[in-house]
């Protein structure tokens, strides 16, 4: 996995929106599971800014991290993936 990092004062709560086009694109399930070893909904309630106990959250500073993380190692991926072809 990549190791790029950022830090961000305050946690992200609305992630959703900023997903834009591929929000539909890409499996939540598995980045879910892969990179945090946990569910869908977890995921999808997240990126609503709802936090575990449904109430207003979303993302903490290091789990902003670790999405940030796995989407660009997911992109590494991508780019490796289409290199190969």
């Amino acid at each position: 996995m990549s190791q790029h990092t950022t830090t961000s004062a305050a946690p992200r709560a609305n992630v959703k929106a900023l997903m834009g086009d591929i929000i539909t694109t890409i499996s939540w399930r598995d980045i879910a599971n892969r990179y945090f070893g946990k569910s869908a909904s977890w995921l999808y309630h997240k990126m609503d800014g709802i936090d575990g106990n449904g109430g207003k959250g979303g993302f903490t500073e290091q789990e902003t991290v670790e999405f940030k993380n796995a989407l660009i190692d997911l992109s590494d991926r991508l780019r490796a993936a289409a290199d190969r072809i």
